[in-house]
């Protein structure tokens, strides 16, 4: 059966004119090859779809119901090209991000988000949290499109590109002697019990704030360990000891926590976009590459 969509516009441009002249105008053509082309459909279907004598044409009730599904075929045709180009053109379709738990604290994180949603509504966004090295897999197998994390060791299939330095704070509870000082030494934090990350938590801050300790020769004593930065700042909060996290979890805001900002110009943490080199980026991706990058520092 070798039914064409021509066949469905010029069967459904004859049964809407029931003339076969203005059907031929209506489609620009001449009106032998449309009775041919109807011929041929029905021929096609097995089935006569028009009554024609010199005077009129009718439909026959097989082709008025063929005249319905005629018209809901050429519908869904038009609506999934329409689909298609506005998934290409990144106007719809689905995004997948890999954030750590920091990622929605960073204002120009949050702000690219909130812009996008903005810009493209019907681009559903699909936010997945991970810390850094659990989202280098899935990137590289393509269940991300693209990942926020902290600087980390990268596969070479894998690109990356610095969205922003994010300061490193010396974070206590409201009582802690230190609690009054505008800004703090890394070295002052020598001897302070320390609520640190599990190292096997995976997570990359683990490494940047051991390597700022260990180089002004800070040995933390950790007597507590957590996989999560929230977790530390609730045992944080209870006085069981102090930590240092990035700027962003300062907008947790809890009451009794205080935080400090550090003296030293490397204490801070990188936060990067990354994505695969091995895919070629939808217009989806491209988008919301623009808007992080648009204030990321360079």
């Amino acid at each position: 059966m070798a039914i064409e969509l021509r066949h469905l516009r010029y069967f459904i441009a004859v049964a809407e004119e029931l003339h076969f002249g203005r059907a031929a105008r209506r489609l620009n053509i001449s009106q032998p090859p449309l009775s041919q082309q109807i011929q041929q459909l029905e021929q096609s279907i097995q089935a006569r779809l028009l009554v024609r004598t010199n005077r009129s044409v009718q439909l026959t009730p097989a082709g008025a119901a063929f005249l319905q599904d005629a018209r809901a075929i050429l519908l869904q045709v038009n609506q999934s090209a329409d689909r298609a180009a506005r998934i290409h053109q990144g106007q719809q379709g689905e995004l997948r991000i890999g954030f750590t738990s920091s990622a929605p604290f960073t204002g120009l994180v949050s702000d690219a988000l909130f812009r996008f949603r903005q810009r493209w509504p019907e681009v559903h966004i699909h936010m997945q949290e991970h810390n850094t090295r659990q989202q280098l897999t899935p990137l590289l197998d393509g269940q991300l499109d693209l990942g926020v994390m902290r600087n980390t060791p990268l596969p070479a299939d894998l690109h990356y590109q610095l969205l922003l330095r994010e300061p490193l704070y010396a974070v206590m509870h409201r009582d802690h002697p230190l609690a009054q000082h505008r800004s703090l030494s890394v070295r002052a934090l020598t001897g302070e019990p320390f609520i640190f990350f599990d190292a096997q938590s995976g997570t990359a801050l683990y490494g940047d704030i051991l390597a700022l300790l260990h180089r002004y020769h800070v040995s933390p004593v950790i007597t507590q360990e957590a996989g999560e930065a929230m977790t530390i700042l609730g045992l944080v909060a209870t006085g069981l000891g102090i930590s240092v996290l990035p700027a962003a979890f300062a907008r947790a805001r809890l009451a009794d926590l205080i935080w400090i900002p550090l003296e030293e110009s490397d204490a801070r943490s990188e936060v990067w976009l990354v994505w695969s080199a091995l895919r070629e980026p939808t217009a989806q991706m491209r988008n919301m590459q623009a808007l992080m990058l648009e204030n990321a520092e360079v």
